[in-house]
């Protein structure tokens, strides 16, 4: 379940939000007259997020190559690297 919470309390309460962020591993949610504002993370949990996005990026490049018949199967992938290393 997402964690929200008033701007007020991430005014007020700063390192009980930071040890919480900490804790949870996951982004808080931060709202301002009760509409959604922000989301706050550690830096931890932020570079994570970063890192699955550009995994998942990276999987979707893939994939779209692997449906446009893009791709070679391994024997064909050595002996192009063998042609290519060999003098």
């Amino acid at each position: 379940m997402p964690r929200i919470i008033p701007s007020t309390k991430l005014r007020n309460e700063y390192n009980e939000v930071s040890r919480e962020a900490h804790q949870i591993q996951e982004p808080i949610f931060v709202t301002k007259n009760g509409a959604g504002d922000l989301a706050v993370m550690s830096m931890e949990t932020f570079e994570l997020l970063s890192r699955r996005a550009e995994l998942v990026e990276k999987l979707a490049v893939g994939h779209a190559d692997v449906v446009a018949g893009r791709t070679v199967n391994a024997r064909q992938a050595l002996a192009r690297l063998r042609e290519e290393l060999e003098p």
